[in-house]
């Protein structure tokens, strides 16, 4: 696990201030060069024990493949029985032809999708080498050295990626409790600032619409090769941990709202750039299984929150709950410092790249994350990520319904901020720690949705996967179907229950319903996205992140004004209805999907 510290963000600074120390393989004494960089290619000065390591050229079985050309993309591979003009008999070969080099293994049709090998999804590699070409001009791609080097991401040991994505996971704990473990000092703090509770709500609707914001500028940045994940997530959360100090201390309202708003955008970055580095990690049957951890992690957060200051709040002053932030995300940001390694593969492979030139003197050796970097421009990336979510929403209804579900659904998440303290601490007369307690309910939804997830991923998903490839998109939103349904009647359950002379876990009960069945829904929306829009998929959900967390923002403002006039039963009731038409529209998604696709520019055509 040394790795962990040497790839970590302290460990790249110890290694500028103290060259030499926690060296990769390429800077050790008994490092040899892998076979297939040409000694023609080499300069005169190379080293004696990097000629040595060269070999004559192994027979290679077919290497992994991105289903979108990137670390975020499924993992598949290649059928092995099929040829290409690069390919050479026995050899897995890598080429590279200056900068006009498409991306490689981008899969464009639904065919290609379709055709996917059940050996496609297997974890199993081995230890031949892949062969690089070169180009006319003489560039020597630089690519992982065998299908099993241990310096990708996909290849690191169970323990490695498991220690990895805990990180992650309470990285993503970390800033979504931070939205509202803030909502147990809106009472005190409506008196201290002489402010209304709409007013008051603002400290958290502003904290989600920060959160919603920041991705748009975070998630190209780490898609840039130079760039990475690390630099985003350390930088940004540096800057959250530091500023949870000032807001704890805010003495004017103006000032404590701005200060949440910037938490919030700080802090945003593992909210839509985790999955990425999930995806970096886990192969595509497996990559669900942790998506839906990291989904239960941001979905805890918020719901933790009002436990854990709603006892500390009224003990101490409202302050309390902004400084449980720091207290908490001040050694989550220490671990990230010293153990996060980065895992994007074109980020890894340009420093390979560089630490091969060194050490052999050959500028020819090239990644092709270098290749596409040197055709990036940070200007165009954050105004096409901007813009392209908008056009393809607007001009692709499959991604505008999954957009206006999301955000519906996380809009009524959210407005349980609002009403559980009308519901249980105005009708059944709960103090504020004993209203905070009724949010476990959503841990235990979480429980249980996961649960049944995994159940499905493990006795269909899987099967299916392995025996006949991906098929069409749309059978990933098979258990969609079912569980929409479950969504509304949670609601109803919710809103007409929440009477005095109903027991409260009555309603508790809908609350663990509703949950139960938009975790499934949003898992199934979130695998169909990007594989019927590889392409676009890192632009989509970051747009999908600014909707909903626009709408949540909403949300939060409007729900106290809507249960106010119409009263918690048609107010939920109301709320009830918007998700029985979502059900509708999800039975039309998944028999028309097809060809809406077949009419969409932007998804993978037929």
């Amino acid at each position: 696990m040394a790795d962990l510290f040497r790839d970590s963000v302290a460990g790249q600074l110890l290694r500028y201030a103290f060259p030499g120390t926690l060296q990769y393989p390429e800077e050790k004494l008994e490092f040899k060069l892998p076979p297939g960089f040409q000694l023609s290619g080499l300069s005169s000065n190379t080293s004696e024990r990097t000629l040595s390591g060269l070999e004559e050229r192994k027979p290679d079985a077919a290497g992994p493949q991105s289903i979108n050309g990137t670390s975020e993309g499924p993992t598949v591979y290649p059928d092995p029985d099929s040829s290409s003009p690069n390919s050479k008999a026995g050899v897995d070969s890598r080429s590279v032809e200056n900068d006009e080099q498409p991306e490689p293994n981008v899969l464009k049709t639904n065919s290609d999708l379709e055709g996917t090998p059940s050996r496609a999804i297997k974890d199993e590699v081995t230890d031949t080498p892949i062969m690089p070409e070169e180009s006319p001009d003489g560039i020597v791609l630089v690519d992982w050295y065998s299908p099993d080097d241990q310096e990708n991401p996909q290849n690191w040991s169970n323990t490695k990626k498991n220690l990895v994505a805990a990180q992650i996971f309470t990285y993503t704990f970390a800033v979504y409790m931070g939205s509202s473990i803030y909502t147990s000092s809106i009472p005190d703090i409506q008196i201290v600032f002489g402010v209304s509770t709409t007013v008051a709500s603002l400290g958290l609707s502003l904290y989600v619409l920060g959160y919603g914001v920041g991705p748009m500028l975070f998630s190209p940045l780490s898609e840039m090769p130079i760039v990475g994940r690390n630099p985003p997530y350390i930088v940004t959360f540096g800057l959250f941990v530091i500023l949870s100090l000032p807001t704890a201390l805010a003495d004017n309202f103006a000032g404590l709202i701005t200060l949440r708003f910037l938490q919030g955008f700080f802090g945003s970055p593992c909210l839509a750039t985790g999955g990425a580095s999930l995806g970096d990690m886990y192969p595509f049957v497996k990559l669900p299984y942790a998506l839906a951890i990291w989904v239960v992690f941001a979905s805890v957060g918020p719901a933790l929150g009002p436990p854990i200051s709603g006892f500390s709040v009224p003990a101490l002053n409202w302050r309390w709950s902004l400084w449980e932030i720091l207290i908490f995300s001040g050694p989550v940001f220490l671990v990230l410092f010293f153990f996060l390694p980065e895992t994007s593969g074109d980020t890894i492979l340009l420093k390979r790249a560089a630490r091969l030139r060194k050490l052999t003197g050959n500028p020819k050796l090239s990644s092709q994350s270098e290749i596409k970097q040197a055709k990036m421009r940070v200007s165009k990336i954050i105004v096409e990520a901007a813009w392209r979510p908008y056009q393809i929403m607007f001009l692709d209804p499959a991604i505008l319904f999954a957009n206006v579900y999301t955000s519906l659904v996380y809009g009524i998440y959210y407005s349980f901020f609002e009403v559980f303290p009308i519901v249980y601490t105005g009708i059944y007369e709960f103090n504020l720690g004993e209203t905070g307690l009724v949010f476990l309910t959503i841990s235990v939804s979480n429980a249980l949705a996961i649960v049944l997830y995994f159940t499905y991923l493990y006795l269909v998903f899987e099967p299916e996967i392995k025996a006949h490839g991906l098929k069409y998109p749309e059978r990933r939103l098979i258990p969609a179907i079912y569980f929409s349904v479950l969504a509304s009647v949670g609601l109803f359950l919710f809103g007409w229950t929440c009477r005095s002379d109903v027991h409260w876990i009555a309603s508790a009960i809908g609350v663990v319903v509703f949950t139960v069945g938009i975790f499934i829904v949003i898992q199934c929306i979130f695998v169909y996205i990007p594989i019927s829009y590889p392409q676009y998929a890192a632009s989509l959900f970051a747009g999908n992140d600014l909707v909903r967390s626009a709408v949540a923002a909403a949300a939060i403002l409007f729900s106290g004004p809507l249960f106010g006039n119409l009263g918690v039963v048609y107010g939920v009731t109301l709320l009830a209805w918007l998700t029985v038409g979502c059900v509708g529209g999800m039975f039309a998604l998944y028999h028309y999907g097809a060809r809406l696709r077949a009419r969409s520019r932007f998804a993978v055509s037929e």
